[in-house]
């Protein structure tokens, strides 16, 4: 720790003058400094000059000064030094030289080596350390008294307060894990007793079937049979005859019908339909310890319409309001008429999750679609969401909807998202869009999909772009 002290300059005549006469000016100088009892720290420790302390004497070589002898009474708190005696002068060090920081004698001060130099009486500098190591002590007492009370009070408040919020935030992490287990459960005990009833349905449906056919068969095996011991044992005139009979059982097997295939054989996917189930599915799925990702989506530049610019780092897609005056190189992966573009990740096995921010656009489709898709002409083909190919979500004049095979679902959305969110996952064959910031789930689908998908884009307003 490093202080300045302050010192006062003592004036000297010039060399020229009697040297005899200013030292004894110097000498008439009054030294003499009352010095308080001063407190150290908290411990009662006393710090006091006494004004007949007994002074240091000299040890040491010529042109080397050295302390001789230092007492120090620990009961009385009392600190006393005997004086050195200066080498060149033989006269009491009663003096300091602040530019050389060492102690002198007078004569060093108006004659000697210090001649000129600021110098400071030895007890008044004395007193303006001890001071200052006065200042230090109370400071660090203060100091200590600061740290002891944030330790007991600051940090001990903090200590129950942190014991309070801690069991605060486990009994609500248990509240509302138990609530969703609660309803969870609730939703599994539903959907199972429904995929029962479904069960129960279509087994009912498959005995009738089976029945009913099984009768229909039986009924035409006889048939059959009466007819052809008609055909091969009755004489010829008996034939002509029989032509009525036989009209009649021909009728009433052409009356069986021909079978077939119906959705009622089959189980109701509907029967696991829960809003509450796919949405602790896809929040498990896109915010769990094992969320999915297409780090590597970009544009395929292939297949960007001319209606349409592609950035430099293949991520986004602006839509030109003005035909460019060059058109690019025919390429049969490229949409010529619709402003469409295609992503460049085939997805054909596992779970993908993807985000494309949309921003003000007013008019975009964001989905996926099979590689066999129409790219060329201004056909429905060619279209997405209007043929049997592309499943996108679209968003046209504040409207949104899921289109598919030329039908449009209208969507319900609570506010306009800025990013769109999508979710493939290959092993249940569900195809998700939902809202990135809350995880809302906008809409869902399972479709049996028979070959691999490429993510589906497309945009007449503004521009869009893949986020990763």
């Amino acid at each position: 720790m490093t202080e300045d002290f302050e010192t006062c300059d003592l004036t000297c005549s010039s060399p020229s003058g009697d040297p005899e006469e200013t030292l004894k000016t110097v000498k008439s100088w009054s030294m003499e400094c009352e010095q308080p009892i001063f407190s150290v720290l908290g411990g009662g420790m006393k710090l006091q000059k006494t004004v007949d302390a007994p002074r240091p004497t000299i040890s040491g070589s010529p042109g080397k000064t050295s302390l001789a002898a230092a007492t120090s009474d620990t009961e009385s708190g009392i600190y006393s030094v005997e004086s050195e005696l200066c080498v060149d002068h033989e006269s009491e060090l009663d003096w300091y030289c602040g530019t050389e920081q060492k102690l002198i004698c007078s004569h060093c001060a108006t004659v000697g080596s210090c001649q000129g130099h600021t110098v400071t009486p030895l007890a008044t500098r004395v007193t303006v350390v001890r001071n200052k190591l006065v200042d230090v002590c109370e400071k660090m007492q203060l100091q200590a008294l600061r740290i002891e009370r944030f330790i007991e009070q600051t940090l001990g408040a903090k200590e129950q307060k942190l014991q309070a919020a801690a069991t605060r935030a486990r009994e609500q992490v248990l509240a509302q894990v138990s609530a969703a287990r609660e309803a969870l459960e609730e939703e599994e005990q539903r959907l199972l007793e429904e995929v029962q009833r479904e069960e129960e349905r279509v087994e009912q449906c498959l005995l009738t079937q089976r029945a009913h056919w099984g009768q229909a068969l039986t009924n035409l095996s006889q048939t059959r049979s009466r007819l052809v011991h008609t055909l091969t044992h009755t004489p010829d005139a008996q034939l002509v005859t029989s032509v009525q009979e036989i009209a009649e059982r021909v009728e009433e097997a052409e009356g069986v019908g021909e079978p077939c295939d119906t959705d009622q054989l089959s189980l109701n996917p509907s029967c696991t339909e829960s809003k509450l189930l796919r949405g602790l599915w896809a929040t498990a799925v896109l915010l769990g310890p094992n969320a999915y990702g297409s780090s590597c989506l970009k544009f395929d530049e292939r297949t960007v319409s001319p209606l349409l610019s592609l950035s430099d780092d293949f991520c986004t897609l602006t839509f030109l309001h003005k035909k460019p005056r060059h058109s690019p190189a025919y390429d049969p992966a490229r949409f010529d008429s619709w402003p469409n573009a295609l992503g460049s990740l085939s997805m054909s096995s596992g779970t993908h999750s993807w985000v494309v921010d949309v921003g003000q656009s007013g008019a975009f489709k964001v989905g996926v679609c099979y590689a066999s898709l129409e790219r060329k002409g201004s056909g429905n083909e060619a279209r997405l969401g209007h043929n049997s190919q592309s499943w996108v979500l679209s968003h046209y004049d504040g409207d949104y909807s899921f289109c598919h095979a030329g039908k449009k679902v209208p969507l319900q959305v609570a506010r306009r998202p800025e990013r769109v969110g999508l979710l493939l996952d290959w092993p249940s064959q569900t195809l998700l869009f939902y809202e990135p910031h809350s995880c809302a789930v906008l809409y869902s689908v399972s479709q049996n999909f028979s070959a691999p998908l490429l993510p589906a884009f497309a945009v007449t307003d503004r521009n869009i772009t893949i986020l990763h």
